[in-house]
């Protein structure tokens, strides 16, 4: 009898040992997870997260997880949502280009969670980690079309849910029955991102609160069924308008796909980043300002539009608004020559100047263009008649055009300066040589000790 893809996913995570992946798995998964926490800990300070905290936490007995950025501890279902909507806060995460989708939002929240609730160690983690993420990315490259569901919340809870149970020690089908769960708990679509609402970073976190969930619920006992994904009414029938299994199932135990996920240079949305780059490389190249430019037209692909092509209008939301204006984007990286986290707080968002330069910009939508992150082209008529042109073939931060070792740091560095704790200069080194160690890290528990809050309750008040 063949094994139903629950089965065949549910074995995979169930036999992997840490010693059975591949070194560059092991070393993208450390990435990864630095990446993640990194850009988690900056994102604690994100606006709407303090009273998602006061209402999350309030009464609630002092747990054994992270609540990253603050100095605090909680109990896992609480950390996970609270450092869910954290690591979705700055649009600064990672995404795997193939399947769009951004495993680490969901997966490493809720593995990291579980693996400090039952003290598991740092080579437990990356494997928690590396297989959910595996599962994740999968799920997501076997889908038919894309439909407007969010790709991070669908596939991602069935990710997450696998890397749970793992840690809770459940076997292959235990694992099953987690996935079969995590098929209740699936949901959220693009409409958040359409009209730039918070929720956008809500919905992830809702998702890996919802697969470590699952796991618990087949940890206690509740039967799931035994086709998610391709059943009658399962994930693909219902979701994406049939998925392939062969796509999903190539390559499983020798190729690990959350090892290909691309890196953030900006904090924004992807489907911007090659038109972004190709201004700032135009705007560092011929040293220029908005004052030089007669007109500007940014040509991206339908795709790309329909995400980020919206007229600048960041009166409601501006941090949100930045993030997905394609407009903005290249109106600072021309102006300021930089495109980063400053460049997504409130007040550079609601710049006078740069909201009148970011709506001169044009935009083409190349009919020809299927592309859904690049290539991307932007074209500037200088007052002087100079037309300077460039076009982006791949995003930076991807393995054909990827960020350094140095470049991950200091996005790193700039990450752990903020936040609702900000780190000195000596604790980002503590910080950083704690995750360059974690394989030999005993106890996950321990992992950011020296940054816990000592003040009552454990999370500190502002």
């Amino acid at each position: 009898m063949t094994d139903t893809l629950a089965q065949a996913l549910s074995r995979h995570v169930a036999m992997r040992r840490f010693e059975d992946l591949p070194p560059d798995a092991i070393q993208a998964t450390r990435l990864l997870l630095r990446d993640t926490l990194a850009v988690g800990w900056a994102g604690s300070a994100f606006a709407g997260l303090e009273a998602m905290r006061g209402g999350t936490l309030g009464g609630a007995a002092l747990g054994p997880c992270d609540v990253w950025g603050t100095g605090g501890r909680a109990r896992a279902l609480d950390a996970i949502f609270l450092n869910g909507v954290a690591a979705a806060a700055l649009e600064f995460d990672s995404l795997h280009d193939a399947g769009l989708v951004h495993a680490d939002l969901v997966c490493v929240p809720a593995v990291f969670a579980f693996a400090q609730e039952r003290h598991a160690s740092g080579r437990e983690l990356i494997a928690a980690v590396a297989l959910a993420c595996d599962v994740t990315c999968r799920l997501a490259l076997g889908a038919a079309e894309h439909t407007g569901w969010w790709h991070s919340s669908i596939y991602g809870v069935f990710g997450a849910a696998a890397g749970c149970a793992r840690l809770l020690g459940l076997d292959e089908h235990g694992i099953a029955q987690s996935l079969g769960i995590a098929l209740g708990h699936t949901g959220g679509t693009q409409q958040a991102i359409v009209e730039q609402t918070g929720l956008k970073r809500v919905q992830s976190a809702i998702a890996a609160r919802g697969g470590a969930h699952s796991a618990l619920l087949a940890a206690w006992g509740v039967s799931a069924p035994t086709e998610p994904f391709a059943g009658r009414h399962g994930l693909y029938a219902r979701f994406e308008r049939g998925g392939d299994e062969k796509i999903v199932l190539d390559g499983l135990g020798r190729r690990f796909e959350g090892m290909l996920s691309s890196y953030k240079k900006f904090p924004t949305c992807g489907c911007g980043h090659a038109a972004t780059e190709a201004a700032l490389q135009l705007a560092v190249e011929h040293a220029l300002d908005e004052s030089m430019i007669e007109s500007a037209v940014i040509r991206i692909s339908p795709y790309m539009n329909g995400i980020v092509g919206a007229p600048y209008s960041p009166a409601d939301n501006p941090t949100v608004a930045a993030q997905f204006s394609v407009r903005y984007c290249v109106a600072s990286a021309v102006a300021r020559k930089r495109v980063g986290l400053q460049e997504i707080e409130p007040a550079s968002a609601l710049d006078p100047r740069l909201l009148a330069f970011a709506n001169r910009i044009a935009i083409e939508v190349d009919e020809t263009n299927s592309g859904k992150l690049a290539p991307a082209e932007v074209r500037l008529t200088l007052r002087d008649g100079r037309v300077l042109a460039r076009r982006v073939e791949e995003v930076p931060g991807t393995r054909a055009n990827p960020m350094t070792e140095s470049d991950l740091r200091a996005k790193a560095r700039d990450c752990l300066v903020r936040g609702t704790r900000p780190l000195d200069a000596a604790q980002c080194d503590e910080w950083l040589r704690r995750l360059d160690a974690l394989e030999i890290c005993a106890d996950a528990a321990d992992l950011f000790a020296p940054f816990h809050s000592a003040e009552p309750g454990g999370i500190r008040q502002e």
